[in-house]
């Protein structure tokens, strides 16, 4: 505030700094959720038809200010309408950080039984599966529920709900048979359905050569607090995606410590 008085600047109060860090965040995840998709042209496109806006009204240019004023006017229904897929994503992230899903007290309580659960988990049942399909290059796609729910997913397919192991995982993606096309949902050790549909990323910036399996992974968890792992019908190689990301070829123990770290 001194500093304000000596440069004759206004006074900046602690809440100015929050308030300027809060909407840096804001704008960076917006970036961040756009970036390499078709939805980044229409941002930069909407940056230069306000700078175009200002720089019309700064110069008197009437007849482009009030044309560019028109266009402003209906900008937010359209950034509704053209952004509405990442809306819903940014919704969804917001329920997914701020779900709640019991009281500190219960976390408290339960605290050794929880992990005692997380120590039964039998991972030994998916990593093997995925190296013998691995082996053989037979493709496969696992989805991994982590904290919230996926019934819409479970839906556009065939429930299951049978014990995990390595020999129903292979049968369930042994290419004659009838639930071998898409992908397999899980959650500790229950496999939950088969056969199920998931939603393909639109971003621009992954691998081109990559395929629908792997797209698909991606983009369910854009959309979903999941983990996919996969395994490529092309090259045998095992891969898993969370948040968007994806992480190429990685070994049995990289994919025991994602299902640990993630707790799926």
């Amino acid at each position: 505030m001194i500093l304000s008085a000596i440069l004759g600047l206004p006074a900046v109060h602690l809440i100015d700094i929050i308030d300027v860090v809060l909407v840096a965040a804001l704008v960076f995840y917006i970036y961040r959720m756009v970036k390499g998709s078709n939805v980044m042209l229409i941002f930069w496109a909407l940056i230069i038809l306000l700078i175009a806006w200002r720089a019309a009204d700064l110069l008197g240019m009437r007849l482009l200010g009030a044309l560019l004023s028109a266009v402003a006017s209906v900008g937010l229904l359209a950034l509704i309408v053209i952004f509405q897929p990442e809306i819903r994503r940014f919704l969804l992230f917001l329920g997914t950080k701020t779900q709640i899903d019991e009281s500190w007290f219960k976390r408290f309580q339960f605290w050794k039984h929880n992990i005692q659960n997380k120590q039964t988990i039998n991972y030994e049942a998916y990593i093997n599966a995925c190296m013998h399909m691995s082996q053989s290059k037979t493709g496969a796609l696992i989805v991994f529920k982590r904290k919230n729910e996926v019934d819409d997913l479970i839906n556009t397919g065939e429930r299951i709900d049978a014990l995990a192991s390595s020999a129903l995982l292979e049968a369930l993606f042994f290419k004659n048979s009838p639930l071998h096309d898409g992908a397999v949902i899980a959650h500790g050790n229950t496999i939950l359905a088969a056969r199920c549909i998931l939603p393909v990323t639109s971003r621009l910036d992954i691998d081109p050569n990559l395929g629908l399996r792997h797209r698909s992974a991606i983009g369910v968890t854009e959309q979903l607090d999941v983990l996919s792992v996969i395994v490529s019908e092309e090259t045998g190689a095992i891969s898993y995606a969370i948040d968007g990301e994806i992480h190429h070829d990685i070994t049995p123990v990289e994919l025991r410590q994602a299902l640990e770290r993630y707790e799926c």
